[in-house]
Parts: C-alpha cells; structure tokens; sequence
C-alpha cells in the first residue's frame, strides 16, 4: 500500500525530474522516490565522504606531482644560474653592445623553440623520469 503526498517542486527542478524519468523509461514518482530514498538512506553520508576522499586523494596527488615539478624546476634553474656565473666571464664595455644584441637574439630562439615544444606537447618535466629510468644506475653494470 502506497499512501499520496502533494509536493511542489520548483519549474526548474520538476523539469530535470521529467527529463531524466523520460530518459530512463521511469514514472517521475520512481525518480523522486529514489532521490528521497537516497537521501534519508543512512549510508547516504558514508557514500558521499568516500566521493570527496576520493576527490581529495586525487587533489592530494596532483598536489605533489605540482610541489615536484616546481621543486625540480627552481632546482634546474638554480644550477643552471650557478654554472653560468662561474663560467662566464665579465665582458669588456666595448663588448656589451654586441653580447646584449646576441643575447637578444638567442632568447628568441629559446622564445620560439620553447613554443614549438609547448605546441607538440613536449614537455621537459615529464622527460625527466622517462630518461632516469632507461639510465643504469652506477654500481649495476657489474
């Protein structure tokens, strides 16, 4: 025995209630009654804390891959800087002219190559484990 009660709904929702009883091949009362039910189901809470740990999870792990290439770009950049001061040495002033000028032009290649890789979807970053793994590890080749 099923007992009658009057609802009202917003136009809104009563046409998302209709579209998907349509979609389904359900009456709209088999929607809403599935949705009620749903919602005063006692491992309803449980559900929806096992979707936002999983949700959490996955922002925790793309977190950490986000940290890693960070870290290792500041790292790269860090060494990169460090090797070039040591390594460059200071130019006379007759000179500057001619390195700013070369210095220009150069970057716009990097400018230009770095577009290339961006647009193939290359990316440096995700080389890195690529190339770490295909390299023996000193001490193994025994």
């Amino acid at each position: 025995m099923r007992d009658r009660m009057n609802v009202y709904f917003p136009p809104e929702l009563l046409k998302q209630i209709s579209d998907l009883a349509d979609r389904k091949n359900l009456s709209r009362s088999a929607i809403v009654e599935a949705a009620v039910a749903s919602f005063l189901s006692p491992d309803g809470a449980d559900r929806r804390e096992a979707a936002f740990t999983r949700r959490l999870d996955r922002l925790s792990r793309q977190m950490q891959r986000l940290e890693r290439d960070v870290g290792l770009t500041a790292e790269t950049l860090a060494l990169f800087i460090r090797f070039w001061l040591t390594v460059t040495p200071p130019l006379p002033n007759d000179a500057q002219a001619a390195a700013q000028l070369k210095g220009r032009e150069r970057f716009e290649g990097f400018v230009e190559a770095l577009g290339r890789r961006l647009q193939k979807g290359q990316s440096f970053l995700r080389e890195i484990p690529e190339e770490i793994v295909r390299q023996e590890p000193v001490g193994e080749a025994d």
